[in-house]
């Protein structure tokens, strides 16, 4: 209170000696240097504590930070002639970590920021953040609280991102495959923030997982072991500063234990072996791959979320080139590129600790590249992975890509690997040489059939459309029916949109989700699915919009599917892009086809029952055809007599 000033003055008044004391009324300001303000009488020291010092204070939790103009905060002296003037600064003491604020405005925000991280003890008073300020929510069965700003990073230490709720619940599907091969295994949430990702796999999976989550922040530990007592999780305290363990709860360690750990995720990695490794950190992860693949048992899963979307998606190349030492540029097929720039810095961190790798999955999305992989040990499986990390030579004016061949020896003309003829039909040099990049595959079909299924028992609806589509993309094949029912509802089938053509006819035949044309159809789709599974699906995809023909109407994506697919060629959607088609067509004969089933933009209007808005045509054009849309155009030219 204001009060309290007067009663600071009253103590600096105690403190001089007897004799000034005995001889004066004057009391000093207890905030401002005697040469700012001179000791004077009380009620002219009340108006100066009233209207300077608690008019511009700062209020926070019931307590007002004042301002100061002692000898707390030098200003940079300012030189004038030979002599130096000292001057003092006037500035505001955080009640919460003693800094010193010049600018009121500034200590609004800083304490703002103390409260959004749940900084809210004092060092000079015991001051709790209300509960009130806490959210909880809700995902999977597994509830968490979080801060105010939870979503934003920059602004609170438990960040938690409702938009990666598909990233979680494709990484359980991966843990929850490899629980059902070995049983228990260690898995390591590397940047736990609010513990969700390693509740979750604790709470589903149970006896199969020994849970590790880890944080090298204070307040996110906290949070983690408060998240854990309100799931009523058991939590073991493993930090680096204490060597004993404490087990909070009553009884024994059980399935119910959550290990919860406060050190830096390359540290905790190089301490111990884990069989199942998630890493998530703020933006790229390349600096945590080398600990993560020196202690990963064999067969065991490394899988990693990067978020640094700007550089993996050529949108800052520098810092790609630099992350990742990959050199890329914009392409209609970038989401397939970042995910390949990041399996290529994978593959060198685990080809150093003489590891191979399989690649699982990888999926690049609006806010995050995920890539899941096995970790093969041994020096065969290195050489025979990093083999696979190639250059990659595109086209920058058709878009033609194609891996460089294996070998050292150098090609006279390197533009011969490319199908395209764009070198010798246009000037100067047309390809751009990108990479080091993975050129294997992306998928494994097998994984991502019982990902699938653990999908469908766990209720993980989000993940259930894009592991479909995954299935279909790692097979290459446009028919869906992912397996994901029991043995004993073999009834229970579901299609997918696509034009087929039946054995017998010629006639197309289109199957609608959920109903089934002719069960000869599907068995044949089924045995030419069985012959491609061997091959590995085609490399990158086209955009049939990019390659779209101006002033024509293309077909039907699954009409496209079905016509590339006809000429023999394997097709398939990909996820990477809605309108994208990964096949093993050259661009030449996917133009070529895509042309050739293309319709003229006012003939489609026409068979529409529309006319479109404007159509630039020539005055031969009105003549020769005098039955186009264009008629009334040859009437009013005529009566204009031209």
């Amino acid at each position: 209170h204001l009060a309290d000033l007067e009663k600071l003055a009253d103590l600096r008044e105690g403190e001089l000696s007897t004799a000034e004391s005995q001889n004066t009324d004057l009391h000093p300001c207890p905030l401002c240097p005697e040469e700012k303000f001179k000791a004077c009488y009380s009620h002219k020291l009340h108006r100066h504590l009233q209207n300077l010092h608690w008019k511009v204070s700062v209020e926070f939790e019931g307590y007002r930070m004042c301002i100061c103009h002692l000898s707390c905060r030098p200003v940079k002296p300012n030189l004038v002639g030979d002599q130096t003037l000292s001057k003092m600064g006037a500035h505001y003491h955080c009640i919460i970590c003693s800094a010193t604020i010049v600018r009121r405005t500034d200590m609004i925000g800083h304490i703002n920021r103390h409260v959004n991280k749940g900084e809210t003890e004092s060092r000079f008073i015991t001051v709790r953040a209300p509960k009130s300020s806490y959210k909880v929510v809700k995902e999977s069965a597994t509830d968490v609280q979080v801060l105010p700003n939870y979503s934003t990073p920059q602004k609170t230490d438990s960040y938690f991102n409702p938009k990666m709720k598909l990233n979680r619940q494709l990484i359980f599907c991966a843990l929850a495959v490899l629980a059902g091969e070995r049983k228990p295994i260690e898995c390591l949430d590397a940047f736990g923030a609010t513990g969700i990702m390693g509740l979750q796999w604790a709470k589903h999976l149970r006896n199969s997982v020994k849970v590790t989550i880890n944080d090298c922040n204070e307040n996110s530990v906290t949070m983690i072991k408060e998240n854990c007592h309100l799931n009523k999780m058991k939590v073991k305290l493993n930090t680096r500063e204490e060597d004993n363990d404490e087990t909070v709860g009553n009884g024994e360690e059980n399935s119910d234990t959550i290990e919860v750990t406060k050190m830096d995720a390359n540290v905790v990695m190089h301490l111990r072996s884990f069989d199942f490794i998630h890493l998530d950190p703020f933006g790229t992860s390349v600096n945590y791959l080398d600990s993560a693949f020196r202690n990963v048992r064999n067969l065991g899963i490394v899988s990693l979320t990067s978020t640094d979307i700007s550089s993996l998606y050529a949108k800052a190349q520098h810092v790609a080139l630099r992350h990742y030492g990959c050199n890329i540029v914009r392409t209609e097929y970038y989401k397939e590129l970042a995910a390949r720039t990041v399996i290529a810095a994978v593959t060198r961190a685990a080809t150093r600790c003489n590891k191979g790798i399989e690649v699982l999955l990888a999926v690049a999305l609006e806010h995050f590249v995920l890539v899941v992989v096995r970790v093969l040990r041994g020096p065969t499986p290195a050489d025979d992975s990093a083999k696979k990390v190639r250059y990659l030579i595109h086209c920058q004016w058709c878009e033609e890509r194609v891996f460089q061949k294996e070998g050292n020896m150098m090609e006279e003309n390197p533009y011969q690997q490319l199908p395209c003829d764009c070198h010798g039909s246009m000037p100067g040099k047309t390809a751009v040489l990108l990479g080091p990049l993975w050129s294997g595959a992306l998928f494994n079909t097998g994984f991502l059939r019982r990902m699938l299924l653990e999908a469908v028992q766990y209720g993980l609806d989000e993940a259930q459309p894009l592991l479909k589509t995954l299935v279909c993309e790692a097979e290459c094949t446009t028919l869906k029916h992912p397996s994901t029912h029991s043995p004993g509802d073999e009834n229970k089938q579901e299609e997918c949109g696509v034009y087929i053509r039946t054995p017998n006819t010629s006639a197309e035949s289109y199957l609608v989700h959920g109903k089934r044309k002719s069960e000869e159809v599907l068995r044949g789709a089924a045995k030419r699915q069985r012959a491609e599974h061997s091959a590995e699906h085609p490399p990158f995809y086209y955009n049939i919009h990019r390659h779209s023909i101006k002033g024509m109407n293309m077909p039907k994506l699954n009409k496209f599917l079905y016509y590339l697919s006809e000429d023999g060629y394997r097709v398939s959607r990909t996820h990477f892009d809605p309108m994208g088609v990964r096949t093993n067509a050259p661009l030449a004969q996917f133009k070529t086809v895509l042309m050739k089933y293309s319709t003229p933009t006012y003939v489609g209007a026409q068979a529409e029952g529309e006319v479109p808005a404007a159509t630039v045509i020539t005055v031969e054009e009105c003549y020769e055809n005098p039955s186009s849309p264009s008629s009334g155009c040859r009437i009013w030219l005529e009566q204009q007599h031209l």
